[in-house]
């Protein structure tokens, strides 16, 4: 694969390897890439949580209708 980055991206990839994070561009492209993965996983974290701790205070207060294990197999037939 080939990329044209452009002038600045260029810069930062250089400085990468002659700072010794990587030793050459690939390795910059594939550490930048895995970085960029672990980063969307923690958003996708966060936002599961905070919808968690949304829905959890609407059954606290009391604004969703929640059903035991037992009634949901119940309805199930399970």
């Amino acid at each position: 694969m080939n990329a044209d980055l452009g002038v600045p991206y260029e810069a930062i990839l250089k400085k990468a390897i002659e700072r010794g994070y990587a030793g050459n561009q690939t390795e910059v492209v594939r550490q930048a890439l895995l970085n960029y993965e672990r980063m969307i996983d923690e958003e996708e974290k966060e936002l599961v949580a905070k919808a968690i701790k949304i829905e959890m205070g609407e059954v606290k207060a009391g604004k969703i209708k929640t059903k035991s294990f037992s009634e949901v197999k119940k309805k199930f037939k399970w």
